[in-house]
């Protein structure tokens, strides 16, 4: 029987991919089978990531991507095409937060979390689509978070572009349908990362956090292995538009009931 979530053969461009869930990504998908475009505003960053996924007997390809910058973009998708000579799956995972309250955000700050994640992952998007609309085949994984579908302070421009991932998402996946492409969120919910790093030093907030997760604790790398393979795979071949949350159940805002003993 043929395995759905083989990616032998494919090749996948991961954005974001020096450090954190980029890696996490890129590492799940090259044990599927894909080989990897890896990218990061820094190509030196790569060095250690590319030489891993090799190890483990896939190609990588390093290619230098800031994606506020379209020119850059262009550069990635032809870099992609005059190495491996296709794109199937783009994973749209570059991205970055700025914590502060939010009367104290200045117009700079807004554009800097905003042209990364929105405006940076439709211009990604739109470039490889190109690619994926000749061969009318392509797998579209835009990444969220649980701030896709609930508000969160201090991190209001962060929630902003969340929210307009998931309805942008929805909107590709409206229009590329017809031309073989899927288009999903994969929105995960609390790992540690180098980003949100210094939260996991606050003690009392982890155990917040951990005691809203139904499943008893934060995500681990290995937990987003799956979800990831799935919507890269022939086994979400007919799933689009849609959110995949993989956030050990915190989004459904459950809290610890007090139950008392009954005679």
């Amino acid at each position: 029987m043929h395995n759905l979530f083989d990616l032998t053969g494919k090749v996948a461009v991961v954005t974001g991919t020096s450090r954190g869930l980029g890696q996490y990504f890129g590492r799940a998908l090259a044990r599927a089978g894909a080989d990897l475009v890896i990218t990061s505003r820094h190509l030196e960053a790569l060095g250690d990531f590319q030489a891993e996924i090799e190890s483990l007997g896939r190609r990588a390809l390093p290619v230098k991507l800031d994606v506020r910058s379209h020119e850059d973009i262009e550069n990635m998708v032809r870099a992609a095409i005059e190495h491996f000579g296709k794109i199937d799956i783009l994973v749209n995972n570059a991205g970055l937060n700025i914590r502060k309250p939010t009367v104290e955000y200045t117009w700079d700050e807004w554009d800097t979390v905003v042209d990364t994640i929105l405006k940076g992952s439709f211009f990604c998007a739109q470039a490889v689509a190109k690619e994926m609309i000749k061969r009318r085949y392509g797998r579209l994984i835009n990444i969220g978070s649980c701030t896709c579908v609930f508000g969160m302070e201090g991190i209001v421009p962060y929630t902003a572009t969340r929210g307009g991932i998931l309805q942008m998402t929805r909107a590709m996946a409206a229009e590329w349908g017809r031309h073989g492409i899927t288009a999903n969120v994969l929105a995960p919910g609390w790992f540690r990362t180098a980003q949100n790093a210094a939260l996991y030093e606050n003690k009392p907030w982890v155990e917040y956090i951990t005691e809203r997760i139904p499943l008893g604790r934060p995500g681990q790398p290995g937990d987003l292995d799956g979800a990831v393979v799935f919507l890269a795979s022939d086994a979400s071949a007919y799933i689009t538009g849609q959110i995949l949350l993989v956030d050990g159940g915190f989004t459904t805002g459950a809290t610890k009931a007090i139950v008392k003993p009954t005679a």
